[in-house]
This record gives structure tokens, C-alpha cells and sequence, in this order.
């Protein structure tokens, strides 16, 4: 264990982060419960092709402004990024709590909150791995589940609240509770300090680099089917009968309940026996439950089963992802080249929550097309990875 690994400001910082990763990114993975509500209340008269922009327009600023703000964090560190974030996410929830037109569910739930969870989830993870070497996965694996649990807890709580307050209320008291996350995160999440190292905007050398760019495009392919199960679970389970509207959402929840033991268990064993290692078969694991569990599931049984399965297996990408850049990368990188990774992904985290929805519309609600694609480019993308991983070491035993 090196002496990174041994200090309490690195554990506080994993705490923080932890809550930050919780409110933000666990709050965007409860988008599910949003769109399944809007489509019988605020946005009825509207398609889920159109609704599913809202979702997809966080994932795609969430993604695309990863590159700036790790270039801020690299630059002056996670709390003014962070502060930033905060201030941003508790004004884009309010207005979201008072919004009745679709452009204004897109400028607020959409831009605004997207890019708040860029500034507090990309400054956490970088924060935390300047802290760890040796364990610097299973650090990331805790953070990371905060967003599971967030993803457990916010559905859940807001489609009680829904129904026993109203939509505005039930906004306001999740904006609440994540102001106060946010404050916490604030405090506890610090870096530790490199070699200061001058370098633009741009670093045209993690563009040459040959396994930094395999495992951007196995990240492109993947997040172009992964996040489509969260946003139409619901939906599919209401569709087909095998839950009521008030229910549903536990779908959801049991999905990311999954991926709380996902983004942990694997990011432990992946200090073990490799992050690649790791990283490939749970990816290729991932797409084909979608062909295989997903696609055959006519049960609520089925559905939940397939629900914790696919949830642990993306949760796996989820929280090794990081960590495998952080790998390839310089610690005064690690904030850039993480957020370079997220932006060359924005393109299909944007198209793949509506391409899902128009091919639902044109296959007349049947979602057999939704799957196949979701499974299929994530196991395209799993391929990618592992060209990456035997591009870092041939031999198939070591440890990478």
C-alpha cells in the first residue's frame, strides 16, 4: 500500500464524492421515472421520441462538457468547478419544478441540469484518483456507487412524492436534499497537488494515442445501447401489463440497486485481476443479457431478474471505466483525459434514448428492435476494449 493510499483526506474525499456522484448523476438515472410520469401528466399530448430528448440532452451535455471541465479541474482544482455545479443544480431543479412546456423540461432537466452533473461528477473522480495508486479502483468503485444509490433512492422517492404531494413539491424536496449533499461534497472533496505542468485547451497527444482512442470508441458504441434500458425499463414493463403506473418505477430501482453491488464489487476485484480484465467481459456480459435475459422476458420476474443483472453488469463499466484512464494516463492528465473520454461519448449518449424511441414508434410499441440494438453495440464496444487491453499487454494472463 503507498503512502497515497493510507491518508484520511483521500477517504473524506471518497466520502464526498460519494454523496456529490449520489445527487447528481444518481438523480440523471432516475430520468426513467420522469419520463414514464410525463408521458401521462405534463407532456401527454407529446411522443416518447420527444420526451426521451430530455434525458438524452443530459447525457449529451453531461458528456460533451466532461473535456472543459476536466481541463477547469486540472487547472484550479474541484471546488470552484464543484461550487459551480451546485449553484447550477439547485437552480435548474426549481425551475424544473415550475416547468409546462417541452422547451422548458429541455433548457432546465435537459442543458441545465446536464451540465451541472458534469461539474460535480467530473472534479470528484478526478479528485479522488490523485488520492489512491494501488487501491485507486476499488476508491472509484465507492464513489461510483453513490449514483446507484441515488439511482435507488431518488425513483422511489419521488414517485411517492409525486402522488402525495404533487410534480412541484415532490422537485422542490429532491432539490432539498441535493443542495445538502452538494454542500458536504464541497467541503471534503480536495486533490492532491502535482508537478504544475502548462498545456492548452486540447491535447493533441491523447488523440496519437493509440489505446486512450480503442477505449474511447468501445466507450462510443457502448454508450450508445447502455443507458437505453434505464431510460425504458418503465415503460417496457408497463407496456406489456406486468406492472401497474404506481409500481413501475421499482423496476427502475431494482435495476439500480444492481448497480450499487456493480459499481463496487467489480472495481475491487479489478484491483486484483486487472482493470481490462475486468472491464471486457462485464461490458460483453452487459450486451448480451439485453439479447438473451431482456428479450425474453414476458414476466415481472423476468423483468426484475433482468433488471439486477443488467444492472450489475453496467455498473461494472460505470466505475472501471475511470479508473482504466486513469491507468493510460499522467496525473496531471487524469482530470482532461477523463473528460476528453466523456465528450468523444456525448454523440451517442444524445441519439440513443431517441433512436430507441422512434424505432419503438415504428415497430408500433414493439421494443424487440430497442433491444437488439442496445445489446448488440454494446457488445461491439466490448470488442474495442479488448483490443485495447491486449494492445497494453498480448499476454492474456497478466494482470492489466
Amino acid at each position: 500500500m503507498t503512502n497515497r493510499d493510507r491518508g484520511w483526506a483521500g477517504w473524506l474525499a471518497v466520502f464526498g464524492a460519494f454523496l456529490a456522484l449520489f445527487c447528481s448523476f444518481g438523480q440523471m438515472n432516475a430520468f426513467g421515472t420522469y419520463q414514464s410520469w410525463y408521458s401521462h401528466h405534463q407532456l401527454s399530448s407529446h411522443s416518447q421520441f420527444s420526451i426521451s430528448w430530455i434525458g438524452s440532452l443530459q447525457l449529451w451535455t453531461f458528456f460533451f462538457m466532461g473535456g472543459p471541465i476536466g481541463r477547469l479541474f486540472d487547472a484550479y482544482g474541484p471546488s470552484p468547478v464543484m461550487l459551480f455545479g451546485t449553484v447550477l443544480l439547485t437552480f435548474s431543479m426549481l425551475m424544473t419544478s415550475i416547468s409546462t412546456k417541452y422547451y422548458e423540461f429541455l433548457l432546465f432537466q435537459g442543458f441545465f441540469f446536464g451540465l451541472s452533473v458534469g461539474s460535480l461528477f467530473y472534479p470528484s473522480l478526478a479528485a479522488v484518483s490523485t488520492h489512491f495508486d494501488e487501491y485507486r479502483a476499488s476508491a472509484l468503485g465507492v464513489v461510483a456507487a453513490g449514483s446507484g444509490v441515488g439511482g435507488v433512492v431518488y425513483p422511489i422517492m419521488l414517485r411517492q412524492l409525486f402522488l402525495r404531494t404533487g410534480y412541484a413539491w415532490a422537485v422542490r424536496a429532491s432539490t432539498l436534499l441535493s443542495a445538502a449533499c452538494c454542500i458536504v461534497a464541497l467541503v471534503t472533496v480536495k486533490r492532491v497537488e502535482g508537478p504544475k505542468k502548462c498545456s492548452g485547451w486540447m491535447d493533441v497527444k491523447m488523440l496519437k494515442d493509440a489505446c486512450f482512442m480503442l477505449l474511447a470508441t468501445g466507450s462510443f458504441f457502448i454508450c450508445l445501447g447502455i443507458f437505453t434500458p434505464f431510460f425504458y425499463i418503465v415503460n417496457y414493463a408497463e407496456d406489456r401489463a406486468l406492472v401497474s403506473q404506481n409500481t413501475g418505477f421499482y423496476v427502475l430501482s431494482v435495476m439500480n440497486a444492481g448497480g450499487v453491488f456493480g459499481r463496487i464489487v467489480p472495481a475491487i476485484l479489478s484491483d486484483k485481476m486487472g482493470r481490462y480484465n475486468l472491464l471486457m467481459p462485464t461490458s460483453f456480459l452487459a450486451g448480451l443479457s439485453c439479447l438473451v435475459f431482456w428479450m425474453l422476458a414476458k414476466n415481472v420476474i423476468a423483468v426484475m431478474g433482468f433488471a439486477a443483472v443488467y444492472g450489475f453488469l453496467s455498473g461494472a463499466f460505470i466505475s472501471v471505466i475511470t479508473p482504466c484512464v486513469a491507468q493510460i494516463s499522467d496525473i496531471n492528465e487524469i482530470g482532461s483525459r477523463i473528460g476528453a473520454l466523456y465528450t468523444l461519448i456525448s454523440i451517442p449518449s444524445l441519439i440513443g434514448g431517441p433512436i430507441a424511441g422512434a424505432l419503438i414508434q415504428c415497430q408500433g410499441g414493439s421494443y424487440t428492435g430497442v433491444i437488439g440494438l442496445s445489446g448488440s453495440s454494446i457488445i461491439i464496444g466490448s470488442l474495442f476494449i479488448l483490443a485495447c487491453r491486449l494492445r497494453i499487454n498480448r499476454n492474456i494472463c497478466a494482470r492489466v
